[in-house]
């Protein structure tokens, strides 16, 4: 007697799952990107093991990978060869008042250039980006010969004041705002605002990503300044951390290269609090460019 096996229409004959092509599209950008992100975090990460490293360590093959017990030695020999609280204070109050500065003047002369008409605007504007294309250095001797005359070598000032002005930051202010609608501005001036008032209570908070954003590369900037410090600056009291830092090279037989490893990681905690102090401006800002239609 032959039993029929009862099959259902429903089952699939082959009970394999299909392999999802779409799912599999992705891995090759998935594993490029993870590769692109190793180079970028390995040299950093390695920063930071053989600041913790004593010299024969960090020069040991295969390296070691994993961070040691000397960082405190380390930055012992940093204090006391260069005064590591000193400088690292010398290079707050450098970088933090030419960030406050240069966003000032950036503001108010982008402002100008965006929303005022006057003779010579364009002119002006045309000469600033001009500058631009400048290289630093050719600045150097005759920036060394006005600081001198001045009698302001040798001092903070001397570091302070030729960064005010950013010619990049200026345009970027002076663009930001031409999109901002005039009639905004109007409102606030029938209200009975003066332009300062109107600076200060309108155009600010709307440009609070933009100078949030600019805040961090201002900032950048002053921090890693290194050539014109090393020329301005004659007493190590008055140092800066990099220019300090690079006091410590010599030949390789007294180099002390964990001090140097210690204090170059240290450089880059500044930089770090500063973008999680404003990330969520600086990401609201990129968003807000991306969704504007």
């Amino acid at each position: 007697m032959n039993v029929k096996q009862s099959v259902n229409p429903k089952q699939p004959v082959n009970s394999k799952k299909p392999v999802n092509l779409k799912k599999l599209r992705g891995w090759p950008l998935t594993f490029v990107l993870a590769g692109v992100t190793g180079l970028s975090v390995g040299p950093f990460y390695w920063l930071v093991v053989a600041a913790t490293r004593k010299d024969d360590e960090i020069f040991d093959w295969p390296p070691k990978l994993l961070p040691g017990g000397h960082l405190g030695d380390n930055l012992d020999h940093l204090q006391h060869r260069i005064g590591l609280l000193r400088v690292i204070g010398n290079s707050l109050l450098v970088a933090g008042v030419q960030t406050i500065g240069a966003l000032v003047v950036a503001l108010l002369a982008g402002y100008a250039f965006a929303k005022f008409r006057f003779r010579g605007r364009t002119l002006l504007f045309g000469l600033l980006l001009s500058t631009l294309v400048v290289p630093e250095q050719v600045m150097l001797v005759p920036l060394f010969k006005m600081m001198m005359s001045f009698g302001l070598l040798d001092n903070y000032q001397a570091l302070i004041l030729p960064g005010l002005c950013v010619p990049f930051a200026i345009f970027l202010m002076r663009q930001s705002l031409s999109g901002m609608p005039d009639e905004l501005l109007d409102a606030a001036r029938v209200d009975g605002a003066g332009e300062f008032r109107v600076l200060w209570s309108v155009v600010v908070p709307v440009m609070r990503p933009v100078l949030a954003a600019l805040s961090i590369f201002l900032f950048l900037g002053s921090w890693n300044q290194f050539v014109w410090p090393l020329v301005a600056l004659r007493s190590p009291a008055m140092h800066t951390l990099p220019v300090a830092l690079a006091t410590l090279h010599g030949n390789k037989s007294n180099t002390d290269y964990g001090a140097i490893l210690s204090g170059t990681a240290l450089s880059t905690l500044p930089m770090m609090v500063l973008f999680l102090v404003l990330q969520r401006q600086f990401i609201s800002g990129l968003l807000a460019g991306a969704t504007k239609g």
